[in-house]
């Protein structure tokens, strides 16, 4: 990413399953305002509930739907490649994973936000996460690791 890009022109991907990721997405909304972003979520109506009329969507998947998670793997990164963006920024879960993945792919630097709702050990997504996103965040002191997983506070 160049340093002569201002915050209003950096590009920003934010991505989140519906229910609390999203919720943990909108909490950061304030932030994102601050950038050109682009949300992208497995329903599009949540997205409409938090006055947000231009919304990506992206299958819902798991580890237990090969299928729909290899469609789900094409669709991100290709709404990837629609975006651009300097910055993909996920809160969870799979689908946001897949468009991490697609991002650091096209050089964008990419943040992984683990669930709050995941206080003994990090989500799959995130354990996968820490080994590929540039930065990984945990919102529970005690599952950080300050090498690969960092504690910077929590969302809610």
């Amino acid at each position: 990413m160049t340093q002569s890009l201002n915050k209003s022109s950096r590009k920003v991907l934010a991505v989140a399953s519906g229910g609390g990721h999203w919720e943990q997405m909108m909490l950061l909304r304030p932030v994102l305002d601050q950038y050109d972003v682009s949300f992208a979520t497995t329903e599009a109506d949540v997205a409409t509930q938090h006055g947000i009329t231009s919304v990506d969507t992206l299958p819902d998947c798991n580890q237990n739907q090969p299928i729909k998670s290899l469609l789900c793997g094409f669709m991100a990164a290709r709404l990837v490649i629609k975006h651009r963006p300097h910055i993909v920024l996920s809160t969870g879960a799979a689908p946001g994973f897949f468009c991490l993945m697609a991002g650091r792919l096209i050089g964008a630097k990419t943040l992984w936000i683990d669930s709050v709702a995941n206080g003994e050990q990090l989500s799959m997504c995130g354990k996968l996460s820490k080994r590929f996103a540039h930065q990984c965040l945990t919102q529970w002191p005690e599952l950080a690791d300050d090498k690969s997983v960092k504690y910077r506070g929590a969302v809610l």
